[in-house]
């Protein structure tokens, strides 16, 4: 089984897509946000893999999810610490059930249902695939196996997020496939 792990910010302005603001606005950054959280759910949904499940930042009973959860998914809490011990926490607990995990954010439109389900197909050959983004992060990672190095001491938000990603996962030995370098949203060149 394949679970769609989605990590997402509430969508409330000036807290989320900032560096969006100069562009958009805080608002227009916080109604972007919240399209692309429900265009992701949608996509996920339709590529029907499995569970889709809504990691929160902050906890999904807060008030700032108010009116913005999409629905039918699976809901959590991110956990304490950096994106990666957030992300290790969440691919792990699901390893550990048995399933096998798509962890994606909402910024990458490229990301679509025909694109998760060939990842998760990819699941059935390699250990690991990965979409690298083009800023150099990585839009998606799935994996099969967990090994806390994927998430340890990596330099988040940076342009070798993607590159380390890869480095460690080759250094474990596991037969893994880089897919497609897709176009994330993240700064006002991008909404071009």
């Amino acid at each position: 089984m394949i679970r769609t792990l989605i990590f997402a910010k509430a969508p409330v302005a000036g807290k989320v897509k900032t560096r969006l603001i100069p562009a958009l606005g805080a608002q227009g950054a916080a109604r972007l946000a919240a399209e692309m959280l429900h265009q992701t759910a949608a996509e996920a949904a339709a590529a029907a893999l499995g569970p889709v499940e809504l990691c929160a930042d902050p906890d999904p009973g807060h008030p700032d999810w108010d009116g913005h959860i999409p629905p039918g998914l699976d809901l959590s809490a991110q956990s304490e610490g950096d994106l990666g011990q957030r992300l290790a926490q969440a691919a792990r607990a699901a390893i550990e059930r048995g399933e096998r995990v798509l962890l994606i954010g909402t910024d990458c439109p490229d990301l679509d249902r025909v694109r998760l389900a060939a990842a998760a197909a990819a699941l059935d050959h390699y250990d690991a695939i990965i979409h690298p983004a083009r800023d150099g992060g990585y839009a998606l990672l799935g994996l099969r196996r967990f090994d806390p190095s994927l998430f340890e001491g990596i330099a988040w938000s940076t342009s070798a997020v993607a590159a380390a990603t890869i480095a460690r996962i080759e250094a474990l030995g596991w037969p893994h496939y880089v897919g497609a370098i897709l176009r994330d949203m993240d700064e006002p060149a991008d909404l071009l």
